[in-house]
């Protein structure tokens, strides 16, 4: 005969039932089940809260839950202060946690995974309401086989390890619980457990702290890459014509973001070729502030936030290769690359800077990295740390070996510290222009690499030495899930009683 399995809100009506499984599933503690006028006040306090499990129409187990302010707690308390008593006065909807204070399921009806079941509504109770998470006293019964040999957190290691089945506690970490603390006399009536109990907490990867504002809420972000011919442009407005065509042909799509190359406004150089290759540079360099403050302008006017490639930037004389990011509130920021390559020293004498941050913007945080910089894993390893979800990377290459330094680190980087990394180079060529030849490139949108993303790990790319824009989404909720329940966690998994990455600055 097949079984229908159903979960739904727990009714009062359903307490005979429920009586029986609990007898049935606590046969240890034998009088402590829940008395009806009880479970009636309960569902009456947060109906929402009580999650019934039925096989063929008949309860077999349930989850019951308050919410609470926490802090009006914190991590030192007992099941009758959590409960007020059993009066459930301390039930608070505008509470920041959701208080797991009872779960069980018939012990016939074990070996089916209800419980899991009833923990992943709990769970999805959780996400919906926007609490921060679950916070739950859990037992642990096998205890007092050892509780001559192990103190409560030996046993608890030993329970994590593997080493020893704890009924409770097993499966607790298997649904990604932590535990918090060991709580004494949690429930002084739990001889198996010996009045010992773990405060156990499941972190809401979805929560978000104020969710009447706009601001980090939005998911899904939309990335418009340019990928930027090389040509004489014959001045500066002609250069920024072609800027801000890209820029509203970009913003027509609905992108919030869109990024420019490395150098792109390197045609410029061609009115100082009369120069040495320093000297030319620097000339270009007094265009930058104001290029900048037409950027700003056009992040505002066109709606998107624009990472503007990189442009030479005098700061006290010394020349630096500097990124800005422009967002569409008319704010902007800045990203000096750290790591010049040998040809900027030796040709254009550009210095390295000595900052490295993330950004604050209406899609999450972000990182920038100028070309030769994604090829040191340590500064994104440091940005990653620092909250990063989106990386751009705005590149300059002339050959296939050297584009491909740069899109294979930039892979790496996405696995590793488990984030998108947006990376838009130049095509073409200048021939009037010294050092600046040759380009090649494949712009692209890179992922992570786990069965929610795609299984190359690209989102999407240029046709290579083609002029073009390409437009992607990423979920940034996806990172969340990957974080913390990817098959594999990078970021989790990082030995850092073994080795770390500091900022020295």
């Amino acid at each position: 005969m097949s079984e229908t399995v159903e979960i739904r809100q727990l009714t009062a009506e359903d307490y005979i039932d429920l009586k029986e499984s609990m007898l049935r599933a606590y046969p240890d503690m034998a009088g402590s089940y829940w008395r009806e006028p009880t479970l009636r006040r309960l569902i009456e306090v947060f109906p929402e809260g009580q999650i019934a499990i039925t096989v063929n129409e008949k309860v077999v187990g349930c989850a019951l839950s308050i919410i609470v302010d926490y802090g009006k707690f914190g991590d030192e308390h007992t099941y009758e202060q959590i409960t007020g008593y059993y009066t459930f006065n301390t039930h608070n909807p505008k509470g920041d946690i959701l208080y797991g204070i009872e779960v069980f399921v018939h012990p016939d009806f074990r070996g089916k995974r209800l419980a899991r079941r009833l923990y992943d509504a709990r769970k999805n109770l959780c996400e919906r309401l926007n609490l921060r998470g679950i916070v739950a006293g859990g037992r642990i019964p096998n205890y007092e086989k050892y509780a001559d040999q192990l103190t409560p957190r030996e046993y608890i290691e030993k329970v994590k390890d593997k080493e020893i089945y704890d009924p409770t506690l097993t499966f607790q970490f298997s649904n990604d619980f932590l535990v918090k603390k060991i709580l004494k006399n949690y429930l002084p009536n739990d001889e198996a457990s010996k009045g010992f109990a773990t405060l156990l907490q499941w972190y809401n990867i979805y929560y978000e702290k104020d969710a009447d504002t706009v601001r980090y809420n939005k998911s899904t972000v939309r990335i418009g890459l340019v990928q930027w011919q090389m040509r004489d442009y014959g001045s500066l407005d002609g250069f920024l014509q072609q800027v801000e065509y890209y820029i509203d042909a970009v913003s027509d799509y609905g992108s919030d973001f869109v990024v420019f190359p490395e150098l792109f406004n390197a045609p410029l150089m061609a009115e100082f070729n009369q120069m040495d290759s320093a000297q030319a540079i620097r000339g270009v360099a007094k265009y930058t502030e104001q290029i900048r403050d037409w950027f700003i302008g056009k992040a505002v006017a066109y709606n998107v936030n624009i990472i503007t490639g990189s442009m030479p930037v005098l700061i006290e004389d010394a020349l630096y290769n500097i990124s800005y990011l422009c967002r569409r509130d008319g704010t902007f920021d800045h990203y000096i690359k750290i790591h010049p390559t040998p040809s900027e020293v030796y040709a254009w004498g550009i210095k390295g800077g000595n900052e490295l941050k993330t950004f604050d913007t209406d899609c999450g945080k972000i990182g920038i990295q100028i070309c030769y910089d994604v090829e040191f894993p340590e500064p994104s390893r440091i940005l990653a740390e620092e909250g990063m979800q989106i990386l751009f990377v705005p590149f300059l290459t002339d050959t296939q070996h050297a584009f491909n330094r740069v899109r294979f680190c930039a892979q790496a980087r996405a696995i590793e510290n488990e984030c998108y990394v947006a990376i838009a180079g130049c095509v073409g060529n200048l021939p009037k222009v010294n050092n600046m030849d040759l380009q090649y490139a494949q712009s692209a949108v890179l992922t992570p690499s786990d069965f929610a993303f795609p299984v190359t790990g690209v989102k999407a790319d240029a046709t290579t030495n083609t002029e073009m824009v390409v437009i992607a989404d990423v979920d940034l909720v996806l990172l969340k899930e990957l974080h913390a329940f990817g098959s594999v966690q990078t970021k989790k998994d990082i030995r850092k009683d073994l080795y770390e990455v500091k900022w020295k600055k």
